[in-house]
């Protein structure tokens, strides 16, 4: 059975055990605090630190992991990626003080000190642009570091820089855009590549059908060709004869839920009865 290292708490451990859940491999534990836990019986799970993932993954504890990926090129180990999960999505970013006189990151001067939990990617940021700074690691809220004269500028995570605005800091640059991601343990074998392959296109097929929804409606005949400017679904509406239905068919399709309310409305001006919308829990191409 192979072993997947999660993180053991905080959002990121909520939304990672959430799709789990939906692609059917329900994590089954002792209780909230257990270490391990089965992952719908075909895989164990292990619950750790996010930021230690990458090692547990590089060093062959556990076959895969999801962690960020900002924690992932932190660490610097050897590992490949599998997919981005797409949800955890921030930005580690250079910040400073409103009134630095630090617009631009070309701003930064030699010497400069810059406070961060990401010291590896700080240092190969400014490295990579000719720019001598100290970097000052920190284990956590970079942002209060310049208002002490720790550091002048700080590299830290933001989703929506409302944190940094909150205190007084502004973005110059940006350097990793990061999100969840599924990576891998560089030397699994044969039979650990396939169960990761299948493991992918389970949770992938969940990722997939997040902001879809399945639509079926009854419509006229005659009006199938203004139907398919409607639903143009993922490879066009399907069309059934209805039995007994006259001049009526029925489209299936799967729509974008952002566009459903207009999609209806569009349905209903063409004639279309028996709209039904319904959730769809998994898709795979």
């Amino acid at each position: 059975m192979l072993k997947i290292a999660l993180p053991n708490k905080g959002r990121l451990s909520e939304e990672v055990r959430e799709l789990f859940n939906d692609a059917g491999l329900e994590v089954r534990g002792r209780g909230e605090r257990a270490l391990t836990a089965s992952l719908g019986g075909e895989f164990e799970a292990i619950f750790v630190r996010a930021q230690d993932i990458p090692e547990f993954v590089a060093d062959g504890a556990a076959q895969a992991g999801v962690t960020g990926w900002d924690l992932v090129n932190e660490a610097g180990r050897e590992l490949e990626l599998l997919m981005d999960l797409e949800f955890g999505r921030c930005r580690l970013v250079v910040a400073a003080r409103d009134e630095s006189g630090i617009a631009r990151v070309e701003d930064v001067k030699d010497g400069m000190r810059v406070a961060s939990c990401f010291p590896r990617l700080t240092q190969a940021f400014f490295q990579k642009r000719g720019q001598r700074v100290t970097v000052v690691p920190v284990s956590g809220a970079a942002e209060i570091a310049p208002h002490l004269g720790i550091a002048d500028i700080v590299v830290d995570l933001t989703s929506t820089g409302s944190t940094l605005k909150m205190n007084g800091l502004r973005e110059v640059s940006t350097v990793l855009e990061s999100s969840a991601r599924l990576v891998a343990y560089s030397g699994n074998g044969v039979d650990a590549r396939r169960s990761l392959e299948e493991l992918t296109q389970a949770l992938g097929s969940v990722l997939a059908a997040r902001g879809r929804r399945y639509l079926m409606a009854n419509v006229p005949r005659t009006s199938l060709e203004q139907v398919r400017e409607v639903l143009p679904g993922l490879n066009g509406p399907t069309v059934v004869d209805v039995m007994d239905g006259g001049n009526f068919v029925a489209v299936h399709a799967v729509v974008s839920s952002r566009t459903i309310y207009r999609t209806v409305n569009a349905l209903k001006a063409l004639g279309g009865q028996g709209i039904l919308v319904t959730r769809i829990e998994r898709l795979m191409a």
